[in-house]
């Protein structure tokens, strides 16, 4: 089984063929990507690129655009002064597909 490395918004993933991965938002209306791939893993046989290697692309297709994460609760707090903040923050990510490395 082929795997790889790949760089989508600053982040490196390591994704292997018809795997579901959720990356940061992209911007709307992709529909697919064309990524560079940084290491690939062939069996026993592994190819480290400089920064990519070359002649290997992985494809993905976007599955869904908009997924909400887990919300997060912040809460700020300062014992003895009566200082209490709470606050919510739910991220947005992309679900990508990855459909070949070839």
């Amino acid at each position: 089984m082929k795997k790889a490395v790949i760089l989508v918004g600053g982040k490196q993933y390591l994704v292997a063929e018809k795997e579901t991965l959720r990356v940061d938002l992209l911007p709307e209306g992709t529909k697919e990507l064309e990524l560079p791939a940084l290491l690939v893993i062939d069996g026993d046989k592994t190819t480290v690129g400089t920064p990519e290697v070359k002649g290997v692309k992985v494809s993905a297709k976007v599955k869904e655009s908009v997924v909400k994460g887990d919300k997060v609760r912040v809460i700020r707090y300062h014992s003895k002064k009566r200082v209490h903040k709470e606050n919510g923050h739910r991220e947005k990510y992309t679900e990508l597909e990855i459909t070949s490395i070839k």
